[in-house]
């Protein structure tokens, strides 16, 4: 059986071969061990708060991560010089390549995961499915294509629906649903070039599709004995574009008798392959309460934590101490489940807008509410095109599934992220959705459930004025301040008082115009908004960034924050609202791009333009594809007309905001 580690061989210097959050989280496990950190960062990371953090930090390269953290070469070598003893990967990029754990085994180090040998066998998932039948391990009904392979006949032995998958890779990238034989050779195509991109191996497979299961995986754990044990299950059910969303343990679909089965089944897999360390087993569970084997994950998986909120282990200090050649301590295999935890990822990204990657400055991040918050940035951090925009991992823990939903939603209804959009209300609404509520959702709830009507703003209309009310006095609150003279004296101040003051804001509700005055003693004497007068009976507080009023007899703290771009955050329990200060005159030299703008949401590269100048579209027709992030986005034409100008060609490089393509409506 292979093992991570030659026996005894005692970990003192550790480089973590990967970036941000999961860099971070293994650091604080160092710290507590009493082990040396090493960071290893691209050009784009240089200034990030995991390098920061490590005892040692090495540059390795460019931006892109075919440039820096990809490059095994570069890794190794910055592990030698540093004087490490060991390199964990992580989870993504060199995480699971098997050449990678050859290369630090070869250069005398210590691979803080299993064996190279078991990586290889499950990084193919062709390999894997294969293993897996031979092994008695249930797997759905599947095909291999190549380049010559009769798709249809394929497709045909198959099935309808299903599935086609890369061999390499994860997260969902490589992936299309296909219920339609019209629809089969194009989406074989685009799940090809997406896993060229994001794995470097275009190879996939067909599999069977079930309609509306559970996405259920075992966390395996074992050591160089031959111990291999299960700690239970995770429900990753509430997923888009095939990427989790929200994960929980216990699953609320599986009995102690299901559970007993699945986690017998994921030990099976491990030990068909002789695994080694921390490990997760991926099964569809299909409505009827069949389970099929999906993958093997040879790495730390992103939702590591809820197995560690009910089970009380630490993930990372297990894998380090297994690639010590240390046995399995006893409360591993004695391990129980205690209460119910619920993970979120919250991530740079409208979900309004189909779930659109975010870039930019991250102004603030504070999330309260007595949750664990694994993030890979801080305040003044920059979203990168370069990598996955997750912003953080929020993770709570309860005595019941009941406690730990609502203490999640909480925390992230109150949390302060300022600076970019996320994805936060969006999570708020699927946790307090009547169906994850009741623990029916399945891997079909975003296709029962409009994204864009679950990322609409928290906040009502109604709320959404009240926070303006508390843009308009904190506004005055910071004039007053600021003021060089008479700054003692109260906002708007005069002996004979004539017209109210007022400030006009726009936000996701509309447009709202805020009117008030003070009396002698400074107290907020009337206040009307949107021309509906609203009583104040007491102004508590107003200051620069807090605001304290009570209204309809409730007194509720508004915490007020400008931004550099210009406009106010203003956070109140129920949510955040962003909005836009209208000036009092208009800027003349503003100009305006022209109708029927094709505008790029985001950074990336163009890798497929279907359609040329002069061309006649129908509405919804695509018409070009951008790649950002590793995950190819459609461009489609937004009514039917003609496309006059064509800006882009397959290889530019754009901007968020650039025009890709006009194109001018039919009725005009």
């Amino acid at each position: 059986m292979a093992a991570s580690s030659p026996r005894g061989r005692v970990i003192s210097r550790l480089l973590v071969a990967n970036r941000g959050e999961i860099a971070r989280r293994i650091f604080r496990t160092c710290r507590e061990l009493g082990i040396a950190t090493v960071a290893v960062y691209s050009e784009a990371d240089a200034d990030a708060p995991f390098v920061a953090e490590a005892d040692e930090a090495v540059p390795i390269g460019g931006a892109a991560p075919r440039d820096s953290y990809l490059r095994a070469d570069a890794v190794v070598a910055a592990a030698l010089a540093t004087g490490a003893d060991a390199v964990h990967p992580g989870y993504g990029f060199l995480a699971e390549n098997a050449d990678f754990a050859r290369a630090v085994a070869a250069a005398g180090l210590v691979f803080v995961g299993p064996g190279p040998e078991a990586i290889a066998r499950m990084g193919s998932k062709i390999e894997a499915r294969a293993l897996m039948e031979g092994a008695d391990v249930p797997v759905l009904p599947g095909e291999v294509i190549g380049p010559d392979s009769d798709l249809a006949a394929a497709a045909g032995r198959v099935g309808y629906p299903l599935l086609v998958k890369a061999s390499a890779g994860g997260g969902g990238k490589g992936m299309r649903v296909v219920r339609d034989p019209a629809e089969l050779e194009g989406s074989v195509a685009g799940a090809r070039r997406e896993a060229l991109a994001a794995f470097g191996d275009d190879a996939v497979f067909l599999e069977r599709y079930v309609d509306e299961p559970r996405h259920v995986e075992i966390q395996i754990f074992g050591d160089a004995d031959g111990r291999l044990v299960s700690l239970f299950e995770r429900d990753c059910s509430v997923q888009r574009r095939h990427q989790k969303v929200i994960e929980e343990s216990p699953s609320p679909a599986i009995d102690e008798a299901l559970r007993q089965r699945m986690g017998e089944a994921a030990v099976t897999a491990g030990e068909a392959i002789g695994y080694v360390g921390a490990g997760t087993v991926e099964f569809l569970l299909a409505p009827g309460g069949e389970f099929f084997f999906l993958e093997v994950n040879t790495r730390l998986q992103v939702e590591h934590p809820v197995t560690e909120a009910v089970t009380g282990l630490d993930l990372v200090e297990l894998q380090i101490r297994v690639a010590e050649g240390r046995p399995l301590p006893e409360e591993v295999s004695g391990a129980r489940m205690r209460g119910h935890a619920v993970e979120a990822r919250l991530y740079a990204e409208d979900a309004a807008a189909g779930f659109l990657p975010v870039t930019g400055l991250l102004e603030r991040i504070e999330i309260g509410g007595g949750v664990r918050a694994d993030s890979g940035v801080v305040d003044g951090s920059r979203i990168s095109e370069h990598y996955d925009p997750m912003i953080a991992k929020v993770i709570a823990h309860g005595a019941t599934r009941e406690d730990a939903v609502r203490r999640l939603a909480t925390a992230l209804q109150g949390a302060e992220l300022h600076g970019l959009t996320t994805n936060r209300d969006f999570l708020v609404r699927v946790l307090r959705h009547p169906e994850f509520e009741a623990g029916e959702a399945d891997t079909h709830f975003l296709l029962r459930h409009d994204p864009a009507e679950l990322g609409a703003p928290l906040l009502g209309e109604r709320e959404e004025r009240a926070c303006a009310i508390a843009a308009a006095l904190a506004g005055q609150a910071r004039r007053r301040a600021e003021a060089r003279v008479l700054g003692g004296l109260p906002s708007g101040w005069r002996n004979l008082r004539s017209a109210p003051q007022h400030a006009e804001f726009t936000g996701p509700r509309g447009e709202h115009r805020v009117e008030y005055a003070f009396d002698g003693g400074g107290i907020l004497a009337a206040l009307a908004t949107d021309g509906e007068p609203i009583e104040v009976f007491e102004l508590a507080a107003c200051r620069p960034d807090e605001v304290v009023l009570v209204l309809d007899g409730r007194r509720v703290r508004y915490r007020v924050s400008p931004t550099a771009g210009g406009g106010v955050y203003v956070n109140v329990p129920a949510g955040q609202v962003l909005l836009a200060e209208v000036p009092r005159f208009a800027d003349a030299a503003g100009g305006a791009e022209v109708g029927g703008s094709l505008q790029a949401p985001m950074p990336g590269t163009v890798i497929r333009v279907m359609v040329g100048a002069g061309d006649t579209v129908a509405q919804g027709d695509s018409l070009i594809v951008l790649e950002a992030m590793k995950m190819e986005h459609e461009m489609v034409a937004p009514e039917a007309g003609t496309v006059t100008e064509l800006r882009v060609g397959e290889g530019d490089q754009v901007e968020a905001g650039a025009t890709l393509a006009v194109v001018i409506s039919s009725e005009k």
